[in-house]
């Protein structure tokens, strides 16, 4: 419904609303499949604001659990599509990734309201998809090479940088879980240190050697 709506406003101001497809590409890098009529339920109950019944298989336990949640946002985010909710069963905010999650089905109790204040504190004060409070600061060193992009990238957007003498650039960002920081340090491999905390540091440290032993094996 929204390509035909934008090819139908393409095509009243004189534009070629067929030669989108052609023209315009989106490349989603990493994405997963998220079922349609999933979707539409869950946005159903969201803006009607009611609970669910769900089934949530954890990738992290490998363990299927079924919970009661009251859903607050759908949010896309890096190609997949997350539902933020509270979680009836843990009695707190929680983000359930759409392709790990089963509709059993769609409750009369109303949900519950959690304020956008309450939200945005949990899901969008620290780093990534993982949430909680921002209990500790990463400081990043770039080398000059990768501080062409990285000066130009937003990490977090209550992230601060500064560009160092030798040419290269110091970002520090706040995070909770370090799970999703530490999958895009380890993107740029040599152009980046962990200067602090240590613990972050050490973690980076440990996954780097444990690469490194793998290609030692074969």
């Amino acid at each position: 419904p929204a390509r035909d709506k934008i090819a139908h406003i393409l095509e009243q101001q004189g534009g070629a609303g067929e030669d989108i497809g052609r023209r315009i590409r989106i490349l989603q890098i990493a994405a997963r499949p998220t079922d349609l009529k999933l979707f539409q339920r869950l946005s159903r109950a969201l803006f009607e604001r009611r609970r669910i019944s769900v089934l949530y298989h954890g990738r992290e336990r490998d363990k299927i659990t079924e919970r009661n949640v009251s859903p607050q946002r759908l949010i896309y985010y890096r190609s997949n599509w997350y539902l933020d909710a509270w979680c009836h069963l843990r009695k707190e905010l929680r983000s359930f990734s759409l392709d790990r999650l089963h509709l059993v089905d769609t409750l009369e109790q109303t949900a519950r309201e959690c304020s956008d204040n309450s939200l945005d504190k949990h899901f969008t004060r620290t780093y990534g998809i993982f949430a909680g409070e921002p209990a500790n600061t990463a400081v990043l060193r770039f080398t000059p090479d990768a501080a062409r992009w990285v000066a130009d990238e937003q990490w977090h957007p209550a992230q601060q940088g500064k560009v160092l003498k030798d040419g290269g650039f110091e970002l520090c960002i706040p995070y909770g879980d370090p799970t999703e920081l530490i999958m895009d340090i380890l993107k740029y491999g040599p152009e980046v240190e962990v200067m602090k905390p240590k613990k972050l540091r050490d973690a980076v440290v440990e996954r780097l050697k444990a690469a490194s032993r793998q290609y030692r094996k074969k």
